[in-house]
């Protein structure tokens, strides 16, 4: 596999590597970040850690609860290894805990196609202001309802910008805003959203942007909501963020690709210092 590399696509590679096995060993359920990392060494043929990866994949839609797809992950390993111990373990295991389960989960009602964050993934439509989803009302509740902030501080911190008309500058993100004001430090707000949507942190400062990605999406989007598209792995888009709960900015931005958007929890002042570099 490695010969059909370029150098800088293999060191790019390796650098994703690097980067995501950090994040998945903090977040052992973040799937996602694992999906990413095991492609990643398919890419330069280290088939012992797809297999090793796969594995933890599967392990961690278990502790989530999503054992069907827990088992195709393992069935996926089986069809190459069909006598691993491990997997053979663990599909019993799962087999014992499905069986022990005497209430079937409920069906849901089909309803909007959704990315992987959980969002609508339809082209964006003109809407009143009041109807504009910015994830203002999920933020309020961890925040307010949470005991982190006064419903008096947060209004006064929340600012929802126009969608009819282009910003022309970065705007400056909810956190970023109660940090300036000495309500709440940036660190101990992405750790509350982070708890809340299960979303990595990934420090942008360290992490080789891709420039051309990110100029391809809308600036005025970008600039709007403060998110940044950063790089792109097989069928997914990285996006970084403060506000996972923006489904305004999902749209937009899902709007323009059909890739999934992958989102990525990062620091305000590195994403406003990148997004104003590549979007003048």
């Amino acid at each position: 596999m490695l010969g059909t590399l370029t150098t800088a696509e293999e060191a790019q590679l390796i650098q994703t590597i690097e980067m995501f096995e950090v994040i998945t060993q903090s977040q052992p359920q973040d799937y996602q970040s694992l999906e990413i990392l095991k492609e990643a060494y398919f890419k330069l043929g280290r088939q012992k850690d797809v297999i090793a990866t796969s594995k933890r994949i599967a392990q961690a839609y278990v502790q989530l609860g999503q054992l069907s797809s827990a088992i195709l992950e393992y069935e996926t390993i089986l069809q190459r290894y069909p006598d691993d111990l491990d997997v053979l373990s663990a599909m019993a295991e799962i087999e014992t805990k499905a069986n022990s389960l005497s209430t079937p989960a409920p069906v849901a009602e089909p309803e909007t196609p959704k990315n992987g964050t959980g969002f609508s993934t339809r082209k964006p439509i003109g809407r009143a202001a009041s109807e504009i989803d910015d994830g203002r009302q999920m933020m309020y509740k961890l925040f307010v309802d949470g005991k982190m902030l006064t419903a008096a501080d947060f209004d006064a911190c929340w600012f929802t910008p126009s969608i009819f008309e282009p910003p022309n500058r970065v705007i400056e993100p909810f956190v970023q805003v109660l940090a300036d004001r000495n309500i709440a430090p940036v660190e101990k707000s992405l750790k509350l959203i982070s708890d809340k949507s299960r979303l990595a942190y990934l420090p942008l400062e360290r992490y080789d942007i891709d420039s051309e990605l990110a100029r391809s999406f809308p600036k005025e989007a970008c600039q709007r909501w403060c998110v940044l598209p950063f790089d792109r792995m097989s069928k997914s888009i990285f996006v970084a963020t403060t506000n996972p709960f923006n489904k305004q900015a999902a749209e937009e931005l899902q709007s323009v690709t059909p890739n999934r958007i992958v989102w990525y929890l990062a620091s305000p002042t590195e994403l406003q210092k990148i997004i104003k570099k590549l979007m003048r």
